[in-house]
């Protein structure tokens, strides 16, 4: 195989330039594209979901945010690889234009970058060379035949009031508008297309060439999702929508949604709870043996698939927040502590999305000591009775400044939107300024505060829940771990909130 370093140097080289952004996505901005269809990863050999990489003469910088710093430093090679750890406050594109000298081009893939990206990029002065087909592509044929209904609002009833044309090139747009799913895929439900709302009426596109040519009116465009290759096609023509209205609308669960996903958090409430006790019945069990059962357990409880690869993580590789290996070479031995990240989708392909951290026999004082501190941060942030992420996630972070533990971190934000996809905006609960919208009756979203030391290991909790009448519920039923909690550490209101999580 060409060795993909090698072939972009050549590519760069032919294209007359000295810096080149090569990104984790597709051409639908996707988050999750599969490893075999990601040049990031063919490049860097970094597996985590999110993270471009920046190529330059003397080095290539791999980008990535707190989740994935212990990650990236022992996947890459790092005589070929620089790692760029983003600190919490930092944005990436910032932290990019810094390594690009003034005047110097800049090479990007227009298929594979949002035109908001790109205008941000235009604002700080920076020229960019447009390139419409990345070399290490490795695209597949998408298999229609996969794709299948699922209940929902029927399509001409979310269109109602639409009365502009709406481009809309969003993946989990486009399943959620037309109620389709494809199960086929692992650790997704998006079927693959695009669409357009005219005249009233909406229909699927494979690509927007055709429509573009022949269309003469405005076409609405959400420039958070649309890449800057479509956005050139469609010129002049282009409206921008401050909020798509899909996006609002799919962010609010319906009553009928509502009800799905919790009998979905139900049966991933048992399909954990099976894990919890497998690891207490049996030993000389891998991080591989439990992902494999986990599987096995969620097939048993009636889902289509996983709505994400799930995490397994032993001991140190606890702290890596998004470890994905399952070795089985990392036996379970009495003390071990394992944190599982996981979820599911079921019949309306919705992502549910918990984690637990438990323990082989008994704990020692110092996972008893974070687990309670990350528990206090969970109790306090769900109970907090605000309904606006940033302020949510700031409640989290103060208990953590007040019980911090010395060398575990806190390097993520507190909670994501969940629904046709296992991350969703809005809402967002985070020190972002994304944050800072109200999170209304019907959005769902997670809460999992974390603290981390990759010499010792890793703890989050995380429960999916939504709000109603202001009010955040939890999805998830699934009790804490009483052996790991100090309740010593739990004020008397702290212990009356986790009565609430006695159930399994």
């Amino acid at each position: 195989m060409t060795n993909p370093i090698k072939t972009i140097r050549e590519f760069m080289s032919e294209q007359g330039l000295n810096f080149l952004l090569v990104n984790s996505t597709n051409k639908y901005l996707v988050e999750y594209t599969p490893l075999e269809e990601n040049s990031r990863y063919a490049l860097t050999g970094f597996s985590g979901s999110t993270g471009d990489a920046l190529v330059t003469p003397e080095a290539i910088y791999l980008f990535v945010d707190g989740r994935y710093h212990i990650q990236a430093d022992l996947e890459v090679n790092h005589q070929e690889i620089t790692v760029v750890k983003l600190q919490t406050g930092q944005v990436f594109l910032d932290e990019l234009i810094k390594k690009i000298p003034e005047g110097e081009l800049f090479g990007l893939f227009s298929k594979k970058n949002s035109q908001k990206r790109v205008e941000y990029l235009q604002e700080k002065g920076i020229q960019i060379k447009f390139l419409a087909n990345d070399p290490l592509d490795n695209n597949i044929e998408y298999d229609v035949s996969n794709v299948v209904a699922v209940a929902g609002v029927p399509v001409e009833q979310k269109i109602k009031n639409i009365e502009q044309t709406i481009l809309i090139t969003n993946l989990e747009e486009v399943s959620y508008l037309f109620n389709f799913r494809d199960f086929s895929k692992d650790y997704s439900s998006k079927i693959q297309a695009k669409a357009v709302i005219i005249n009233g009426r909406v229909r699927l596109l494979e690509d927007i060439d055709d429509f573009v040519e022949c269309y003469n009116g405005d076409i609405w465009v959400d420039k958070s999702t649309i890449n800057a290759y479509d956005f050139a096609l469609i010129g002049d023509k282009a409206k921008i929508l401050e909020n798509s209205p899909i996006k609002i609308m799919k962010s609010v669960k319906t009553d009928d949604e509502i009800l799905h996903y919790q009998d979905a958090f139900r049966r991933t409430d048992l399909a954990v709870k099976a894990i919890r006790d497998y690891i207490e019945s049996n030993d000389d069990i891998s991080e591989f043996d439990i992902a494999q059962k986990l599987e096995k357990e969620f097939k048993h409880y009636g889902a289509k698939s996983l709505s994400f690869k799930s995490i397994v993580a032993k001991d140190k590789n606890s702290a890596l927040a998004h470890y994905s290996k399952c070795s089985k070479d990392e036996i379970l031995k009495d003390g071990s502590l394992v944190l599982i990240d996981c979820g599911a989708y079921y019949e309306q392909g919705l992502a549910t999305d918990i984690t637990r951290v438990f323990v082989k026999g008994e704990p020692s004082a110092l996972q008893k000591k974070v687990y309670t501190t990350v528990l206090k941060m969970f109790l306090n942030a769900y109970n907090s009775g605000l309904n606006v992420g940033y302020n949510i996630d700031a409640v989290a972070r103060e208990v953590y400044s007040q019980n911090g533990i010395d060398g575990f971190v806190f390097n993520h934000g507190l909670g994501h939107g969940i629904g046709i996809n296992v991350h969703e905006y809005p809402p967002n609960l985070s020190k972002n300024d994304m944050a800072k919208v109200e999170i209304k009756d019907g959005m769902c979203f997670t809460i999992e505060p974390g603290l981390y030391n990759e010499e010792h290991f890793g703890i989050r909790l995380e429960n999916s829940c939504y709000m109603k009448d202001g009010k955040i519920n939890s999805f998830v039923k699934m009790n804490y771990e009483k052996k790991l909690i100090d309740f010593a550490l739990l004020t008397e209101q702290e212990k009356e909130w986790l009565e609430e999580f006695e159930v399994l």
